[in-house]
C-alpha cells in the first residue's frame, strides 16, 4: 500500500492500494468539490499514468462533500485517465453523485445507438424557448403597429414632421429602379400565358379570346400578385437590410438620443413610397403583359392588332381594373411594414442583416399570397 498526498495544495489526501493482478483502489477521504477538484485530478493522473489496470474501484467513504466539479474528477479519471477497457466502480457513492455522473453520461454520449436521457427534456425547452420567441415577436408587432399609428398621427399634427425628400427619394429606388424587373417579366408572362392559351384555343376557332384571357388574369390576379413577389424580394428587402444595419450599429439609438422618432424618420416615408408607386408598377405590369400577349395574337393567331386590343378593352371592366389596385394597395402596406419590422427587430452582428432581409422577403411573401386568398373568397361572396 502506498500513500500519496497532493503537495502544497488543498486537495484531500488519497491512498492508493494495488494488487498484482492489476486491481487498483484509490480510497479518498475529505471535500471534492471545486477548491480541490484540480489537484487531485493532477494528482490521480500522474499516479495512475503508464500502469496496466485491469480493475480501478474508488472508495467514496470518508468523502465529506462532493458537487460537481468533484463529479467531473471521477468522469474524467473513468473516460479520459484510464484505458477504456478498464472496470471502473465506486465505492459508496452519494445519491447526488450519482446523479450527476449519469446526467454526464448521457451529455457526452456519443453512441447513435443508446436513447438520450434528456430528449424529452431538451424537447420541452426548446418547445418553451419557441414559444417565448413567438410570443415576443407577436408584442414586437403590435407595438410596432402602434408606433405607426402614433407617428401617422404626429405627422397629421405637424405634416413638416416628414422628410419629403426622402420620400421621393424611396419611390426613386422602389418605383423607377425596378420598372425594367417588373416590366420584363410580366411581358414574359403574358406572352407564355398567350401561347399557352392559344394552343387549347385556336382548336376551335378561339382565338380572339386569348386577349380576354390575358386581360382578365393579369389585371385581376396575375398582375398584383407578380409585381408585389418582385417589389418584396428587391426592395422589401432592402428595407430591411437598411433598417437593420442601422439598428445593430446603434444609429436607431442615437436618433432616439437626439429626440427623433424612429418609425417616423425611417418607417414611414418607406411605407408612404411604397403605397404609390407599387400600384403604378401593377399597372405597368397588366400593360406590359398585355402586349407580350398581342405579340402572340399577331405573330401567331393571325390576329390584328386593332381587334386584339379591342377584344381587350371589351372584356375589362372598371371593376376588374379597381379590384387589382386594391390588392396590390394591401401588398404595398404588407411588404413595407413587414420589411421595417423585421429591421427593427434586427438582434446581435452581421448576420443579422442577412437574417432579416431573408425573413422579410418570406413573410411577404406568405402574407401576400394569404392575403389574395382572402380576396378570392371575399369576391366568391361578393359576386
Amino acid at each position: 500500500m502506498m500513500s500519496i498526498m497532493a503537495p502544497d495544495s488543498p486537495s484531500p489526501p488519497f491512498e492508493i492500494t494495488e494488487t498484482d493482478d492489476g486491481k487498483l483502489t484509490i480510497m479518498l477521504s475529505g471535500p471534492l468539490n471545486i477548491k480541490t477538484a484540480s489537484p487531485i485530478l493532477n494528482a490521480l493522473t500522474a499516479a495512475l499514468k503508464n500502469k496496466s489496470l485491469t480493475a480501478v474501484t474508488i472508495n467514496l467513504k470518508h468523502v465529506s462533500r462532493v458537487d460537481d466539479y468533484g463529479a467531473l474528477v471521477l468522469y474524467q479519471i473513468k473516460n479520459d485517465v484510464l484505458p477504456p477497457d478498464t472496470d471502473f466502480h465506486l465505492l459508496n457513492p452519494p445519491d447526488v453523485l450519482q446523479t450527476m455522473l449519469d446526467q454526464m453520461a448521457a451529455g457526452h454520449s456519443d453512441s447513435p445507438g443508446q436513447p438520450d436521457a434528456t430528449l424529452s427534456s431538451k424537447f420541452i425547452l426548446q418547445t418553451g424557448e419557441a414559444t417565448i420567441d413567438t410570443l415576443k415577436s407577436i408584442k414586437e408587432f403590435i407595438d410596432f403597429i402602434g408606433a405607426i399609428v402614433l407617428s401617422v398621427m404626429r405627422f397629421l399634427k405637424n405634416p413638416k414632421s416628414l422628410r419629403t425628400n426622402d420620400i421621393i427619394g424611396y419611390m426613386k429606388t422602389t418605383g423607377v429602379d425596378g420598372l425594367p424587373v417588373v416590366a420584363m417579366i410580366s411581358f414574359l408572362i403574358g406572352l407564355i400565358m398567350a401561347f399557352m392559351s392559344s394552343i387549347q384555343l385556336k382548336q376551335f376557332g378561339a382565338n380572339i379570346y386569348v386577349a380576354s384571357l390575358v386581360a382578365l388574369s393579369m389585371v385581376s390576379e396575375l398582375g398584383p400578385i407578380m409585381t408585389a413577389i418582385i417589389v418584396s424580394g428587391r426592395s422589401g428587402s432592402a428595407y430591411a437590410a437598411e433598417i437593420s444595419t442601422m439598428k445593430i450599429s446603434e444609429e436607431i439609438d442615437a436618433l432616439v438620443t437626439m429626440g427623433f422618432d424612429p418609425v417616423l424618420f425611417l418607417a414611414i416615408p418607406r411605407m408612404i413610397a411604397a403605397i404609390i408607386v407599387i400600384p403604378l408598377l401593377t399597372m405597368f405590369a397588366n400593360l406590359f403583359a398585355i402586349f407580350g400577349g398581342l405579340v402572340i395574337g399577331i405573330t401567331m393567331l393571325d390576329l390584328s392588332a386593332s381587334s386584339y386590343i379591342n377584344q381587350t378593352f371589351n372584356s375589362l371592366k372598371l371593376f376588374e381594373l379597381c379590384w387589382g389596385l386594391s390588392k396590390s394597395f394591401v401588398f404595398a402596406i404588407i411588404i413595407s411594414g413587414v420589411g421595417c419590422l423585421r429591421g427593427f427587430q434586427a438582434r446581435g452582428g452581421a448576420s443579422a442583416v442577412g437574417q432579416a432581409a431573408t425573413s422579410a422577403v418570406v413573410t411577404s411573401i406568405f402574407l401576400i399570397v394569404l392575403f389574395d386568398s382572402i380576396f378570392a373568397v371575399i369576391r366568391s361572396y361578393w359576386n
